[in-house]
């Protein structure tokens, strides 16, 4: 399989298919939004175009690992259960000893950023579970995350018995939740997914890591051959993909002041359609995480002119599948003529 150049212009300043497939889905974006900000009222205000970012962080931070994972051709649907056994048992390690005959309000008794610690590592921990059956038993990776995602959400549950913690918890608990600029809605939630969305770019065009995982994408074999450990660079991927899934889970745990089994339904599948409308390659070798981003804001745009219209949630989804398909379609389209 041919390798691609995603990472810059090729010979002669023809533009690579990434980027061809990144401004294309911007000028979806504007087409999208131009339509929205017609049909639904009060949408062009400066409040509703930063609450399109405000209120999505956590898929956006989902969607860098889960787009990495892509570009190798594998999937990550663990996400979602990541974020909730993360909350739960920062919730958990954080809870007073025996403070109460609730066995919800007893927990551990650590300090918070032991908790927040020893959370993440729990996190990252699933997420070299999903490496061991991908990267060395070769189990196909859907198989793999939906299982750890039902490990993940199972344990919650036993930890919560079925419903959530988010009694006896020290102050210190609800500051990162809490934590922002001054008179305004921007929360260290959100300034946590720029800074993510930065690195990740960086990343992204300027490592050695990064083209290889291209390569790995494209033709594992090749890249097998040519010397490239593909056990590590998958080990490293799915780890960095719990990690962000754990991070998530950390800040929307600290947000709400509590632990919930329940957190994060689905939000893995939102993760992976926003990777799909940014351009990502469902099989490898091709995406950018600028084109997650693209996605990520134009499934916002339609979730709020939905929410704006007042459909119904299941005329939301709908509308949401649709704009979707077509998208993904438009992409496809405007490759093949550009190849054509």
């Amino acid at each position: 399989m041919e390798t691609k150049q995603p990472q810059k212009l090729l010979l002669g300043g023809k533009m690579s298919d990434e980027s061809f497939i990144t401004l294309f889905m911007v000028g979806v974006l504007v087409i999208v939004f131009g339509i929205a900000s017609v049909i639904v009222p009060n949408f062009f205000q400066p409040q509703s175009m930063l609450n399109l970012i405000t209120n999505n962080w956590f898929i956006i931070i989902l969607g860098i690992g889960v787009t990495f994972v892509l570009i190798t051709g594998n999937f990550d649907m663990s996400v979602g259960g990541n974020i909730a056994l993360t909350g739960v048992l920062s919730v958990y390690f954080c809870q007073g000893v025996n403070v109460s005959q609730n066995d919800l309000a007893n927990g551990l008794g650590l300090p918070y950023v032991v908790a927040v610690a020893l959370a993440l590592l729990c996190a990252m921990g699933l997420g070299a579970i999903n490496a061991f059956f991908i990267a060395k038993l070769k189990v196909p990776s859907i198989i793999v995350t939906l299982g750890t995602a039902m490990l993940a959400r199972g344990t919650a549950q036993v930890i919560t018995q079925g419903a959530q913690r988010n009694t006896s918890l020290p102050d210190a608990f609800g500051v990162l939740g809490s934590m922002g600029i001054p008179g305004t809605s921007i929360r260290l939630s959100l300034l946590v997914m720029l800074a993510l969305i930065i690195l990740a770019f960086i990343f992204e065009k300027k490592t050695v890591f990064a083209r290889r995982i291209y390569l790995i994408g494209a033709n594992p074999e090749a890249a097998r051959l040519s010397g490239i450990n593909v056990t590590k660079y998958l080990t490293a991927l799915y780890i960095l993909s719990a990690l962000l899934a754990g991070i998530t889970g950390i800040l929307l745990a600290s947000e709400f002041k509590a632990g919930v089994s329940s957190r994060a339904l689905g939000y893995e599948f939102d993760a992976l359609v926003v990777s799909l409308l940014g351009g990502v390659s469902i099989a490898g070798g091709f995406g950018s995480v600028l084109g997650m981003f693209v996605g990520a804001i134009i499934l916002s745009v339609v979730t709020s002119s939905a929410t704006g219209l007042l459909l119904s949630p299941d005329w939301q989804f709908t509308l949401k599948a649709v704009v979707t398909f077509i998208a993904i379609l438009a992409q496809r389209f405007a490759l093949d003529k550009r190849k054509g």
